[in-house]
């Protein structure tokens, strides 16, 4: 992976960039969320991220987030287009004794929150998103071999350029560490559908 093809929009309390690992330190209070139901709106997470005009990929990322220890500490995958145009996955810690393994997907300026509960033990993830022009496709995998589908989407800002890469943030009064690994792009791993036929 050509980290030199990376940008930051806003950077974290702290990062390290080695060979094929990141190490970001998160800052309180920073988060991504845009109006639905909580009716505030965040905007201040951290991303780093590489521009493509490719219209069929995927990219993969290994996280690690032994450190994370207060509510809603996370860090994953991201695409973010502008402030109200943006898709993220992760594992938000929420106690001792289980976590939030997510995807929000923020179109025109509203935030949705897909989440399926798994156990605090978990401190590893892996996540692939893959584009087919416009729609995207986030899964996830335990081992970073078998990935299974977490969501498919429509992203109505999508198309042409875009820019996608990883980010971590703390939205309450907390700071961890968060690893980042394994990154690559590959051609799409997320096949045209083979059964009914479009419109």
């Amino acid at each position: 992976m050509d980290f030199t093809k990376f940008k930051w929009t806003r950077e974290p309390e702290s990062c390290r960039i080695e060979n094929d690992r990141v190490e970001v330190v998160t800052k309180p209070h920073t988060d991504l969320w845009q109006r639905t139901y909580y009716h505030f709106r965040n905007d201040n997470a951290p991303v780093w991220q590489m521009e493509t005009e490719e219209k069929y990929f995927s990219f993969v990322v290994k996280t690690e987030f032994a450190e994370s220890h207060h509510r809603f500490d996370q860090c994953g995958i991201v695409m973010y287009l502008d402030s109200e145009n943006w898709l993220k996955a992760s594992v938000e810690y929420e106690n001792d004794s289980y976590q939030h393994l997510g995807s929000v997907v923020t179109n025109q300026g509203y935030s949705d929150w897909a989440t399926t509960v798994i156990d605090a033990s978990v401190k590893s993830m892996w996540y692939r998103l893959s584009r087919r022009e416009d729609d995207y496709c986030i899964e996830c995998s335990e081992d970073g071999a078998v990935f299974n589908q977490m969501r498919i989407c429509h992203m109505h800002a999508g198309k042409g350029k875009i820019q996608f890469g990883i980010y971590a943030c703390s939205p309450e009064d907390s700071s961890f560490k968060a690893i980042f690994s394994h990154m690559q792009v590959t051609e799409c791993q997320w096949k045209a559908h083979d059964g009914q036929q479009p419109d």
